[in-house]
Formats: structure tokens, sequence, C-alpha cells
């Protein structure tokens, strides 16, 4: 009998194989503060569970208050005449269907869809980039879900677009319209990265290509391969390699964009 209970009778695990519930430590409006001071434990709490809802609305509602007050600002006609001006293609169309182009583009329909896309956008962007980063950290080995990419992928972007993005509203408020290019500025009127230094509607594509070199891309860079490192438990050089590769991406598309357009 003593036999049979000591044969029955197992030791428990060491506690290090013991597997915890692990739950989040920090609510969400926390992780909003400390990704801008503690990316690396901010980044531990998302792997333990994924969260980007309130961050996206963030998002969403800093990018449509630069978008609006811009617009209010410099005039939606304004805005489309410029960029349409400033395209050679346009340029080289009689001019009445010149101004019939710039008409339609006016018109009641495109403005609203101009105040409606940044919302739009921004969820497209969230959740395309989530699955970009989850096909990425998988293909690279990396230990992760999906949602959990997601969550990366919002706060790496956060705390650049936050910044820049408050930075370009003040600017656009003190700035006169007459000093706007409104062609080239709705994106942002703060540009730190050498494409200051030269003239963007004469080389567009030298323009693109020095405008990677920004100290807020710089930042998300940053954030983002401490996240896919822990969150999806990949290696410094391999975390590094998604970034630069999406960054590669990202420029070839700009160029290619600028050297159309521009052309």
């Amino acid at each position: 009998m003593e036999e049979q209970n000591s044969s029955e009778w197992q030791a428990p695990p060491p506690p290090e194989k013991i597997e915890a519930n692990e739950q989040a430590e920090m609510s969400e409006p926390a992780t909003l503060g400390n990704i801008f001071f503690e990316p690396g434990r901010t980044f531990e709490d998302l792997r333990r569970r994924p969260r980007f809802v309130l961050a996206t609305l963030i998002m969403i509602v800093i990018v449509s208050a630069f978008n609006a007050f811009f617009i209010s600002k410099v005039g939606f006609e304004n805005i489309v005449r410029q960029k349409m001006e400033s395209n050679s293609r346009v340029q080289q169309l009689p001019a009445d269907q010149r101004d019939q182009l710039i008409r339609q583009q006016t018109g009641a329909v495109w403005k609203g869809i101009s105040y409606a896309a940044p919302p739009i956008v921004v969820i497209a962007i969230v959740f395309l980039g989530g699955l970009i980063y989850w096909g990425a950290s998988s293909a690279f080995g990396g230990s992760s879900a999906y949602l959990q990419n997601v969550s990366v992928w919002v706060y790496s972007s956060l705390p650049p677009l936050v910044v820049s993005m408050l930075a370009n509203i003040v600017i656009l408020f003190f700035k006169s319209v007459d000093d706007i290019d409104l062609a080239t500025s709705q994106s942002g009127l703060l540009h730190a990265n050498p494409s200051m230094f030269i003239d963007g509607k004469a080389q567009p594509v030298l323009s693109a290509v020095l405008s990677t070199f920004d100290l807020f891309s710089i930042w998300g860079w940053i954030l983002a391969a401490i996240g896919l490192r822990v969150v999806c438990k990949l290696s410094s050089g391999g975390a590094w390699a998604i970034v630069l590769l999406l960054a590669l991406i990202s420029l070839l598309v700009r160029v290619a964009f600028a050297a159309f357009v521009g052309g």
C-alpha cells in the first residue's frame, strides 16, 4: 500500500515551469503615457494583453483635427487648385479641361470625402499594418498573435504621430496662408528631415529620398524594433530587418510616386 501511494505521488514542477495566468499590469490609459518613457516595459505588457482601441481613437482625433483645421484655414478649393496646377500632366491639358477638372474635384462630395477620409485611412492602416507585422514576424520565426502585432503597430506609431501632429497644428495656427505650400503641406508642415533644404517641386525624387531620414520616422522605427523584439519574441537583428525592409519598400513607393506625379 505504501509503495502504491509513493508511485502515484509526483513532485510539483519547479516554479519556473508553472504557467502563470498572465494579466496586464498597466491599464490602457497608463500604456499611453508609458510608451513615451518605458517602451520596453509597455510592450511587455502589450504582449500579455494586446490593446489598441484608445490609442487608435487618439490617432484618429489628432489626424482629423489637423486635416479639418488645415482645410478651414486655407480653403478646400485652393488646396485642389494648387495640387492640380503643380501637376505637370494636368498643366498639359487645355485650359477649359483644366478648369472643368478643378470644378469636379472641388464639389461638395469631394469636400465631404476629404473630411471623412482621415478616420477611414487611419483604421485601414492600423489593421493592415498589424497584418504586415504579423506576417513578417512569423516569417522571421517570431511567436505572436495578430492582435499583438496590431498593438505593436499602433503603439510604435502613436508617440511620433502625436508629437508631430501637435507641432503641425501649432505651426498652422501661427503661419500665414501665403507662406503655406498647399500642394505639399496637407500631410504636415513640419519636416524634420534634410528635404527641407531643397526645392521639392524642382527635385521631387530627391526630396522623397531625403524625407525618409525624418526624425519622427526614425523614432517610430526604434519603437517598432523594440515592439517586435519584445512582443513577437524576435532577435534584435530580425526586428530591425523587418523595420528597415518596410522602410525601404515605403521609400521605393514614394520615389515612384514622386517620379510619376512630378515628372
